[in-house]
């Protein structure tokens, strides 16, 4: 019986089942496929991959059809490169933790820029990856994040910057949201 009033509200209401993303909303949390840094001399923007990639997956293989990698937007010689691509991002993963054998996109993980404009900590978006790297910009490593050290964000779903900017000022809180894929959202 139960089965046949679920079924009926179903049909009924569709909504009930499929839930659809409010983009807008998330815009509040996250800037989404692209962020300038703070001194607004670059941007980090996701770029979608015209081949699809066949990838390992915990119980079968899947097909990733348009993956997307991290690039980075010089404003001042208006050049880009690609920071994070599939072509590395899963081989080091792998050499990070041994014990972790499937491969992640970059378009896994929320990207918090820190203050320095050098260094970016990934927080992993699967459930099972629950690890969280630190990429420098500049040297092009990534590492294994160790959360010991003071940092001045709190990894969370979102991170404020409480404090004032002068005498004149009053105390204000800055959301900080970290650059995420459209397609992790999705």
């Amino acid at each position: 019986m139960i089965k046949k009033i679920v079924l009926f509200l179903l049909i009924i209401y569709p909504q009930l089942a499929v839930g659809d993303i409010n983009h807008t909303n998330n815009n509040k949390y996250f800037h989404i496929g692209k962020m300038k840094s703070y001194d607004n001399e670059f941007t980090l923007y996701f770029k979608t991959r015209s081949k699809a990639i066949i990838a390992k997956g915990e119980n079968s293989n899947y097909l990733n059809d348009y993956p997307q990698d991290l690039y980075l937007f010089d404003h001042l010689s208006n050049t880009d490169y690609p920071l994070i691509t599939y072509e590395w991002f899963p081989k080091k993963i792998k050499k990070l933790f041994k014990n972790y054998s499937y491969p992640l996109f970059p378009e896994d993980f929320a990207y918090y820029l820190l203050n320095d404009n050098n260094t970016l900590i990934l927080v992993s978006g699967k459930k099972s990856f629950n690890q969280n790297l630190q990429y420098n910009i500049k040297n092009n490593e990534l590492n294994n994040f160790e959360n010991s050290g003071k940092l001045n964000f709190i990894i969370s779903s979102y991170a404020k910057i409480c404090g004032y900017k002068s005498h004149d000022n009053n105390f204000e809180c800055k959301l900080q949201k970290p650059l995420v894929s459209k397609n992790l959202i999705n």
